[in-house]
């Protein structure tokens, strides 16, 4: 199957918080339905690095590095016997307009393009790794402190709940949804000892998520990352 884009994702924060499954219905495409970890549903607001992108095995000069600050839920679909567990995206959030148009245009994704940094500061003993992105003339941050020490993801524990998805779902419109697959390896994971959230929910991604402002998350996760591939075919339904 010919891959669409190619990548590098780098050091993934992932600030996890449990939500009313109400606030995700108006955000749920046709065809899938929410995925539950011990009966509760999450959203996650996550930070990483894109590096070495590439468009059909292409290098994009100037644009193929850059910060990518999103929010997500998790959802699954079946097919037949198959049990699919795939990603929504509320919003994506890049420094380029030009790579939040052709994602916008190729994937009918949710893409913002709004000025973006990262601090990272790693050495033999920890990682200190900060995401910042600017609504309004307001720099927002994620942040933490993590260990160095690659630990694997236990079997059916919340990081795998989070890390293992491989699709992602679009709303086309209320009765049309679109799927692709995303393929990587199965992640390793640093222990966070320190997290610092600054991020107005609200002027990001609307009045729905405006109570995560005063919620606590249920975990924050850091995940080293990997090569990744989107799968140009997509299926609608």
């Amino acid at each position: 199957m010919t891959n669409f884009l190619n990548a590098s994702w780098e050091n993934l924060i992932m600030a996890n918080y449990a939500v009313n499954p109400n606030v995700l219905a108006p955000y749920l495409p046709k065809g899938v339905e929410l995925d539950f970890y011990n009966g509760e549903t999450y959203v996650s607001l996550v930070g990483f690095m894109f590096k070495n992108t590439r468009i059909f095995q292409i290098l994009i000069p100037s644009y193929g590095t850059f910060e990518e600050i999103n929010l997500r839920f998790y959802v699954t679909r079946r097919e037949g016997k198959e049990v699919k567990r795939g990603v929504v995206f509320i919003n994506e959030t890049v420094p380029n307009k030009v790579v939040a148009f052709i994602a916008n245009s190729l994937y009918n994704e949710h893409y913002i393009a709004v000025p973006t940094k990262h601090e990272w500061n790693i050495n033999a003993e920890s990682k200190n790794i900060q995401y910042q992105w600017k609504i309004n003339k307001k720099w927002n941050s994620l942040s933490v402190i993590a260990g160095v020490e690659k630990k694997t993801m236990i079997k059916e524990s919340f990081e795998e709940f989070i890390f293992e998805h491989y699709y992602g779902y679009s709303m086309i419109n209320k009765s049309t949804t679109e799927e692709y697959k995303i393929e990587h390896p199965r992640w390793k994971t640093n222990d966070v000892v320190h997290y610092t959230i600054n991020c107005d929910f609200e002027k990001m991604y609307g009045k729905d998520f405006n109570f995560l402002n005063n919620s606590i998350p249920k975990s924050v996760i850091v995940a080293e990352g990997s090569s990744i591939a989107v799968k140009w075919k997509r299926i609608c339904f």
